[in-house]
């Protein structure tokens, strides 16, 4: 048996595995420059952050009263995005080191993830993360995005495990609170470092406040070793 017990772990993708925030910025900048919406900064994309795409486009075009339907917002801005996807994203080298250190001890591990399928398994591949990461569960897959626990409690059915001999990774509030609700333990890492002090991040069993400058992969192995020994 793995010396981290009966563990799996079960990964968020964007700002968690992989630095695709800034592609789902463009994307999104693009989409809706292209109905006249011209000054969609950053700072207003840090609201959308660990938010489904679908639900982010609702909430863009009602914010800015757009004409076209949700379905052809939603289908702009996926082409967008995968077209920065499959050449732009990096892993985040740290975590890359932890994928491995999990698999070398045989853990079983998923990504369950607000993007599409298409565009999880376009990063999967091209980040070469695909070798470890093939169980992978989509919100579009599930009833309700986060903050609702659906998508964790199918990636822990996918995998066979029970919730709570799962850890989930996450970078955003509404991934910390469906990890929550899923009765699973959460290590926290924030994108936005201002968002640390959200009360969702309170429920984590580790919270980096720091975010991906503070996980190195050997402490955190560590303290998972420490706390299911």
């Amino acid at each position: 048996m793995s010396e981290l017990g009966a563990l799996s772990a079960i990964f968020d993708l964007d700002g968690t595995l992989v630095d695709s925030e800034p592609n789902y910025y463009e994307a999104s900048r693009q989409t809706l420059a292209e109905h006249g919406v011209r000054d969609f900064s950053w700072a207003d994309h840090e609201g959308y952050v660990g938010i489904s795409t679908q639900e982010t486009v609702v909430s863009l075009r009602a914010r800015h009263g757009l004409r076209a339907s949700v379905d052809e917002l939603l289908a702009t801005m996926n082409r967008r995005y995968l077209e920065l996807a499959r050449t732009r994203t990096r892993a985040y080298p740290q975590m890359r080191t932890f994928v491995e250190l999990l698999a070398a001890q045989g853990v079983p591990m998923a990504v369950a993830s607000g993007s599409s399928a298409e565009a999880i398994d376009a990063i999967l591949a091209g980040t070469g993360l695909d070798a470890f990461l093939r169980t992978v569960v989509s919100a579009d897959e599930v009833p309700r995005g986060k903050p609702a626990p659906d998508v964790f409690l199918e990636a822990a059915r996918r995998l066979g495990a029970d919730p709570a001999h799962c850890v989930v990774l996450e970078d955003a509030a509404p991934g910390a609170a469906a990890a929550h609700a899923a009765g699973m333990r959460c290590i926290a890492i924030p994108y936005v470092a201002a968002q640390a002090a959200a009360p969702e991040f309170a429920t984590a069993s580790l919270l980096l406040r720091g975010g991906q400058p503070e996980f190195t992969a050997q402490s955190v192995y560590a303290w998972l070793r420490g706390t299911s020994a």
